[in-house]
């Protein structure tokens, strides 16, 4: 029997997409924070800007309940998927099945996280300054080929277990 990877493997890839955002967005190329954008937000959020120290600790913080949400997907789809295996592991683990349902995740992270953020709240951008819109599209634009790329690699692949000479871990 074929277990159900789709939904832990869609949160797992939420979870990767979100650090992958934190990590390269956020720390590594310091395009944005969580509340950089709150200068001229739609929301009504008091600016903290990053150029001044408590305005960059709060970011920091925030950034970090952004990353305890993320690592928690992370650890949800995790735990989810192990329950949800019994035997053939190696097998999921390489499975076509697996990584395309967390490159969907992956990109459903994008696209919530894009338009919540960066459109409707409007609390930062992907970067902010004179093309910041262009960036924001891409990013949902890189969204939608993630879901779109991911659902067609889990739909062309056998699944996991679907063969009787397939072999245990």
């Amino acid at each position: 029997m074929t277990p159900d990877i789709a939904l832990p493997a869609v949160i797992l890839g939420v979870g990767l997409g979100g650090f992958v955002d934190g990590i390269m967005l956020h720390q590594v190329l310091q395009w944005h924070h969580m509340l950089s954008g709150t200068d001229s937000d739609n929301i009504g959020v008091r600016y903290y800007p990053v150029d001044t120290v408590p305005g960059l600790r709060m970011n920091t913080m925030w950034d970090g309940f952004f990353h305890v949400f993320t690592w928690t997907a992370v650890l949800v789809g995790l735990a989810m998927l192990y329950s949800r295996m019994s035997h053939r592991r190696r097998r999921i683990w390489a499975s076509r099945v697996l990584w395309g349902w967390a490159l969907v995740g992956w990109g459903l992270f994008n696209l919530v996280e894009g338009i919540v953020d960066h459109h409707i709240l409007a609390i930062h951008h992907v970067r902010s300054g004179p093309y910041q819109m262009w960036w924001d599209i891409g990013f949902l634009v890189l969204g939608a080929l993630f879901v779109a790329g991911g659902w067609l690699l889990q739909r062309g692949a056998r699944r996991v277990g679907a063969t009787a000479a397939a072999s245990a871990w």
